[in-house]
């Protein structure tokens, strides 16, 4: 889809909002959970997630009648641990800390089935590299290729995807500047610790970048863009307005920096990565507010 640019500005939209979960962490979590066979999977499946990629896995578990478990930072929107636990999986909320340590370590008391990393896995990333396939089967000659970056593995899954198929297609990490790691490791030429500010834009963001990510992401990405909350939130509105699109926060992080003053210069392709948005936070948005958390 074309997203209607009065500058101009030819821009593109790669609506993985409208998967089957909202998201395109359906992509990853079934490609790692469908490659192995049924006795891996006989403990049931979990993982650790703020609500799309806990989707993504729970779905798959349900459809596979397996057991399911997510570890949430207790900050996740009620509307997305709603949409996990209607979809049969437990949730277990933790503070950020916690939870960010057990993304790091890959365990949690109690939990001893698969472990599906929502972005640290090579059977994820090349979940998410599809994508990349996808937009080069229909754009061919893009110029650039905007992302949410969360943990790096959409990013880099559509980045390893777009350099095998040799496309001059440069990939752009986008992020927020509440929460903003990844830039940071760009200017220090490696991952430092940032502060984390919570905000609306939950789907995104941490306090650095894990060690696993970061020569992917050195060695794949173009650059990163930090954008504002109020630049997401006003490329929330002009989704819904004039492309009648649902995107949350961090699925709206592409547009905002695809319609910066220093946006790339090309044909650009926006991933609008998820639409799972807390009803209040989008009537807020859709009100001219820029929510407060």
């Amino acid at each position: 889809m074309r997203l209607p640019d009065p500058g101009g500005r030819e821009i593109h939209l790669k609506l993985e909002c409208l998967q089957p979960v909202g998201s395109f962490k359906i992509r990853g979590a079934a490609n790692a959970i469908l490659r192995l066979p049924p006795e891996r999977l006989a403990a049931g499946v979990w993982t650790a997630s703020a609500g799309n990629m806990a989707q993504g896995v729970a779905w798959c578990a349900r459809r596979l009648g397996i057991p399911c478990a997510v570890v949430v930072p207790d900050g996740a929107p009620r509307a997305k641990r709603d949409a996990v636990e209607r979809l049969g999986a437990r949730t277990i909320p933790v503070p950020f800390e916690r939870w960010w340590t057990v993304l790091t370590e890959g365990s949690y008391p109690g939990l001893d089935g698969l472990f599906v990393h929502p972005f640290a896995d090579a059977d994820v990333l090349a979940g998410n590299g599809t994508i990349g396939l996808e937009i080069l089967e229909d754009l061919p000659d893009c110029d650039a290729i905007l992302v949410p970056f969360g943990g790096g593995g959409l990013s880099c899954g559509i980045a390893s995807a777009v350099r095998e198929l040799s496309s001059g297609a440069r990939v752009f990490a986008c992020e927020v500047e509440t929460a903003a790691p990844l830039t940071a490791a760009f200017a220090a030429g490696a991952p430092v610790r940032v502060e984390r500010r919570p905000s609306f834009v939950d789907g995104i963001g941490s306090s650095s970048v894990m060690e696993e990510i970061w020569p992917l992401a050195k060695s794949l990405l173009a650059g990163s863009r930090a954008v504002s909350l109020d630049a997401v939130a006003t490329a929330i509105r002009r989704l819904a307005a004039t492309a009648r699109v649902v995107a949350e926060g961090a699925g709206a992080a592409a547009v905002a920096a695809a319609t910066a003053d220093d946006a790339p210069e090309g044909k650009l392709v926006c991933v609008v990565s998820g639409g799972v948005i807390d009803a209040r936070v989008f009537a807020d948005v859709l009100s001219g507010a820029t929510p407060v958390v």
